[in-house]
Parts: C-alpha cells; structure tokens; sequence
C-alpha cells in the first residue's frame, strides 16, 4: 500500500462524468483521505474537475501509481479491465454498477477477485441508504411474505445506454437479495419501450415473492420499498430516508350522520433513522475497508448475483427466444 506520510489513505477517480464528479466531492470532503488526482478519457474534463477540487489531472497509468484506492466510474464495458489493471497496480478498486455489461466474464472477474487480498467493492449505492440500514437491522423480526419496490422517474437529460432494469431495477434486485438473504429461484419480466418501463417477479425458495417496477416514463419521481410481513406492512421511502411500519390494523364500519362509513386504523411506528448522503457513506465505507481489512458491504459477488437476476428479467422482458437463464446456477462462484 503506498501509504501517505500523514497516515492519509491516497485515493483517485477514474472517469469524472455525472457520476464520477460526486466521488471526487465525496473523497475530497472524507476525513483522513488524501485526493491525489483524477482521470478521464476527456482530458479537458479531467482539467476541470481536477481544478475545481483543487488537485491533479493524471493519466490512468500515473494515477494508479500513486493511490492506495481508485474509484473506477467509467461506461460498463470497460470495468473489468480497469478492475484488472488497479489490482495489477496493487490498487483497491471500487467499481460502479453493474459490476459488468454481462456474466461472460462474470467468472474470470470471480478468479480475479479471489487471487488478491485486496477489497473490491461494487457501487449499489442504496445499501448505503440510511433507511436501508435501519431496515437491515430490523429485518429479521418479520416474517415476509412479499416485496414491493418502485425505482420511477422521467428520462435524464443525460444519454443512458443501459435499460431502466439494467439502470434502475438494478438497484432494488440487491436489495431485496440482501434483506432477503438469499436469490431467487426464478425471476421473470415484461416491459415496454426497450424496457425502460419494466416490472419484474421474483420468487424465492421460501415462498416469498418480490415485485419490482422500474420507468424512465414516469412524469413523477418515486424510490420506495414496501413490506407485507405477518403481522406490519411496512414502508420505505428512499428519497426521504423514512420508515413507516403499521400494526394492529382494525377496519370496521361506523354509523356517521345516519349513513355507514368504513373506516381503517393502525398503529403506525417510526423507527429513527439518521439521514445522511448514501454515497459519502459508501465511500466512507469502502475506504475503512481498504485501511482495516475485511470484507466489503457489496462484494464482486453480490454485484454478479444482481446482476444475474437483473439479466433474466431483461431477458424475459424483451421476449427473448430461448428461455430466460435461472439465477444462482453455475454463475455463483463463491468468494470465500
């Protein structure tokens, strides 16, 4: 580790698009975090960033020399060979989802990851939502029966080649897996307009089941996740940061006025949750990770399942000939 004077970890970004520029914020507001540069295919946009974050516009090759970690936030298809050229550099890598463009390599990316002792994380920001963590505490008291989750909002003005699945959905596959703590056994799509309006089923060993929708369509902003569990339903919303859990539901019809109204009541729960920004708290993360040792939050392995399932439902939305691939067979290779 190229260790800096001032115990400082030495940190750099690869690809300073709409994107990359929050992880150059991001890294250059960390305590204990040194920003020693950026690179970009784009050199006047790498002179700009760099300028604006006060530090250096660098070729890739002098900025992987120079840096304990990299942050590689580039166009999906070139991930694994920047992932290969930081760990050649001796560099841990925090690449952006998807971890890859498809599972043809996801295999030589697996063999890759484990021939090192160096931490790779993959970026499904939302596990990082302080929402999100509070669920995942809490998870393991309910019993669910079934996820609904909702990624809607209008077209970027920025051009996205990927799918709102491959984009969007993406982001509730990991964690719906994560708070699930498994994948599902089958995973099946519909979509329209090449699928940047999509909705999703998945089914998992246990009989719980997940529904996902994911549009670039939609005139009005959503992020939620919602939970129907024995006895709560419970609420998430992404964008507020919110939990909301409704127990003791007791509908009934009441005499009002001489008329019959129904009415509908619950006990509703907030738990505290400590907002803050999802990605500072990824790259806090990952950089611990890098100084302590350990085990990422979003292994390459959790990035390739997501992956995997997101492909299926691709797959099966866009009406494909052969039959939609199974998640979980052959494609998981363990990490341990």
């Amino acid at each position: 580790m190229k260790t800096n004077p001032n115990d400082q970890l030495d940190v750099g970004v690869i690809g300073v698009g709409s994107m990359g520029q929050h992880h150059v914020r991001v890294y250059n507001e960390l305590r204990d975090v040194h920003l020693v540069g950026v690179a970009d295919a784009d050199r006047e946009r790498a002179a700009e960033i760099a300028d604006e974050y006060g530090t250096t516009a660098l070729s890739q090759t002098d900025l992987l020399e120079r840096v304990d970690a990299v942050s590689i936030v580039v166009p999906t298809q070139y991930h694994f060979d920047l992932v290969e050229e930081a760990l050649a550099a001796e560099v841990a890598p925090f690449v952006e989802k998807p971890v890859l463009g498809t599972l043809e390599r996801a295999e030589d990316l697996t063999r890759l990851v484990d021939r090192t002792d160096l931490p790779v994380q993959v970026g499904h920001i939302e596990r990082f939502n302080p929402a999100v963590m509070a669920l995942s505490k809490l998870i393991d008291d309910f019993d669910v029966h079934s996820i609904q989750a909702q990624r809607l909002g209008p077209a970027p003005e920025r051009t996205i080649d990927d799918s709102a699945v491959m984009d969007l959905m993406i982001h509730d596959i990991d964690i719906v897996c994560s708070l699930l703590g498994q994948s599902p056994r089958d995973a099946y799509g519909t979509g329209v307009d090449g699928n940047r309006h999509a909705s999703a089923v998945l089914s998992f060993d246990d009989e719980t089941m997940a529904t996902l929708i994911a549009s670039r369509k939609t005139q009005r902003k959503v992020r939620s996740l919602e939970i129907t569990a024995e006895d709560c339903f419970i609420e998430l919303d992404y964008l507020d940061q919110s939990i909301e859990i409704y127990r003791n539901s007791a509908p009934e019809y009441v005499k009002d006025n001489g008329g019959v109204r129904f009415t509908h009541e619950s006990i509703v729960e907030r738990p505290s949750v400590n907002t803050s920004e999802p990605l500072r708290e990824e790259l806090a993360s990952f950089c611990q990770v890098v100084r302590d040792g350990g085990v990422p939050e979003v292994t390459v392995q959790d990035g390739i399942e997501a992956l995997a399932v997101a492909q299926s439902i691709e797959e099966s939305a866009r009406g494909a000939d052969k039959e939609p691939s199974r998640p979980g067979q052959e494609v998981f290779v363990s990490n341990d």
